[in-house]
């Protein structure tokens, strides 16, 4: 029997749940709040959030599945040429306190249109963090491209690019974090299967809680000064304005008719823009810096 958009959506389903529960193992002190909430168009979904934790200042966990007819907006965006159409996948964003601590985000999506005339796979994770730390960048790389490989040898470096190129902020000419990896329109002309695609993305959302456990634990009991919370915010003012500007999922989201609190549960509590910011020289500041540019190899030669 073929999968369909109701398995995939129900394997989504299962696995927010999972994310969650990982996560509030992680945060060790605070639970999610699930607001279940429907789309007039047709469909819906569930909203988790976790606010003022030991670890997570504010994070979220969404899924939905929606349909409806396919309007003039999401035929310009999305360039799709059917008439009716149905998505659904996974959303994660979590801020932490701890300017040590590293954002994440990751979502996996399911789309289709006109009853499964045509479908694809996508998504991604990446890493923005406040401080970056070369050593952590590579850990978190390493592990992505363990994943990538099992499906096939081509996807980490392909998929690692088009972060780059994805997650880049043009008017600043510096990317959001150190990346990761994007990837987009997947379908069985890659070589997988689509019951291999949604395994494939399913890998990587059961990995992101545990990629981001190792990188809270290295950060999570550093000392904090106020100078690490004003970098902080202004990090996470670079954060907002690639998610408002340039960010497809947000552009997606209320293309859709979506629901607006959950699309933008992705900005932080507190951010900040503060006019010709001098950075020191020599600093942590200006070395994390300096690596917000594509084509970093986070990963050692050797292991490609």
């Amino acid at each position: 029997m073929a999968l369909n958009k109701e398995q995939i959506s129900e394997r989504f389903k299962a696995l927010q749940k999972y994310i969650c529960r990982y996560l509030e193992h992680v945060d060790g002190t605070a639970q999610f709040v699930s607001d279940n909430w429907t789309r007039e168009a047709g469909g819906g979904g569930r909203t988790n959030t976790l606010t003022e934790g030991a670890v997570i200042e504010k994070g979220g966990v969404a899924f939905s599945a929606v349909y409806g007819p396919v309007s003039e907006q999401m035929k310009n965006a999305l360039l799709v040429d059917g008439s009716e159409f149905y998505a659904t996948g996974v959303s994660i964003v979590i801020h932490p306190k701890s300017p040590h601590v590293p954002i994440i985000h990751m979502n996996v999506r399911y789309f289709e249109y006109d009853n499964g005339k045509k479908y694809w796979f996508g998504g991604g994770i990446d890493l923005t963090p406040h401080y970056v730390i070369p050593e952590q960048a590579t850990a978190f790389h390493t592990e992505l491209k363990t994943i990538c490989d099992k499906y096939n040898s081509d996807f980490y470096p392909r998929f690692k690019n088009w972060a780059d190129d994805y997650f880049f902020q043009p008017h600043r000419n510096e990317t959001r974090g150190i990346g990761g990896i994007f990837y987009d329109h997947l379908d069985e002309t890659c070589g997988l299967s689509k019951q291999q695609l949604l395994d494939f993305a399913v890998d990587l959302g059961e990995a992101f809680p545990r990629l981001y456990e190792y990188q809270v634990n290295l950060g999570k009991d550093k000392a904090i000064l106020p100078e690490h919370i004003q970098w902080r915010n202004i990090r996470r003012g670079r954060y907002v304005e690639f998610n408002l500007l340039h960010d497809r999922g947000t552009k997606f989201g209320l293309h859709s008719g979506g629901r607006t609190e959950s699309i933008l549960m992705s900005l932080p509590k507190d951010a900040s823009w503060e006019y010709m910011k001098p950075i020191p020289a020599g600093s942590i500041e200006e070395q994390t810096q300096s690596l917000l540019k594509k084509g970093v190899d986070w990963v050692p030669l050797t292991d490609h």
